[in-house]
């Protein structure tokens, strides 16, 4: 089996990462990165020219961008069961939170406001707007793609969970009770654990 490496900082988007790497059950080596030097590093940058982490390698090949190691990670491993039979919702709601809703929330966050007459030109048009339509989206089942959990529930569920603990979404009851269904997953709880040991500067981890 071709091994997996997995490049991460536990105060990163590494956490999504770790979470869809604890889902699948698969044996991986983790590399803890600093910020500032050890990610600029020549061997480094051969693997994610853009000096982040997550990078997620699998043999030869190389993944990162957390929604794109979520969607890798389900398809190389389908006996985790991570892959919803409505293929258009979990496409549509992965894609969704990694692109308009993340560019929402950190442009709020940061304080940017984009003139009613330019929303046309953002990706999210406006931030209520993109609130609403996830919302909606949370409140048709119990998981993102329909009946099953999925690999897309780690990506938009991780976004929703850390926007309500961190006041940069609205608390809203559709957006609880979905954080409430994924919050206690076993792969999540080791994950998180996992990177708060780390966080922490355990040594034994």
């Amino acid at each position: 089996m071709d091994k997996l490496t997995f490049y991460t900082n536990p105060r990163s988007r590494g956490r999504i990462a770790r979470w869809m790497l604890e889902e699948i059950g698969q044996p991986y080596e983790t590399v803890v990165l600093d910020y500032g030097a050890p990610m600029r590093s020549p061997a480094y940058l051969e693997l994610n020219p853009m000096g982040k982490v997550p990078t997620v390698t699998h043999g030869p090949r190389v993944i990162t961008e957390t929604a794109a190691i979520c969607a890798y990670l389900a398809d190389a491993f389908p006996e985790a069961g991570l892959l919803p039979a409505n293929r258009a919702s979990y496409y549509r709601w992965l894609f969704f939170a990694a692109g308009p809703f993340e560019a929402a929330v950190f442009d709020r966050a940061l304080g940017l406001q984009i003139p009613p007459e330019r929303t046309v030109m953002v990706g999210y048009g406006d931030f209520d707007r993109t609130i609403a339509t996830l919302e909606q989206a949370v409140s048709a089942s119990p998981f993102i793609a329909g009946e099953s959990f999925s690999a897309a529930d780690v990506q938009v569920g991780l976004q929703i969970g850390w926007g309500l603990e961190f006041g940069t979404i609205p608390d809203r009851p559709a957006f609880r009770a979905y954080w409430n269904r994924l919050k206690d997953r076993p792969a999540l709880l080791r994950a998180n654990a996992l990177d708060d040991a780390l966080a922490r500067g355990s040594a034994d981890v």
